[in-house]
């Protein structure tokens, strides 16, 4: 027998917290940033999308290793959710929540 204990349910949950953070926020930074590239990068359109999707990668890669490399899940959180709220900010600044998006 190993002298290292088992795990307790808080550590149980924190794991789980850090799995749930890491796919849906790590997907929502990707997906804001995916749109803010597509509508802020000067290329044609079709150019930015596809910049766009294949930086989503990376950000999303990204995104998933910060969420187990944090400190705690609360920072982790928190993090995530600044930089979304910053890529929402300059989504909302390049006119995306506009009615008249211009192409």
């Amino acid at each position: 027998m190993s002298a290292r204990p088992m795990p307790g349910l808080t550590d149980r949950l924190s794991v789980a917290g850090r799995v749930v953070l890491a796919a849906f926020g790590g997907y929502g930074v990707a997906a804001l940033s995916t749109a803010l590239f597509a509508l802020a990068l000067p290329l044609p359109r079709s150019e930015a999308v596809s910049t766009g999707t294949l930086a989503s990668f990376a950000i999303m890669a990204g995104a998933v290793v910060w969420v187990f490399s944090a400190r705690t899940l609360r920072r982790a959180a928190l993090v995530l959710g600044v930089i979304a709220a910053l890529l929402a900010a300059g989504l909302w600044l390049a006119g995306a929540f506009s009615a008249t998006v211009v192409p």
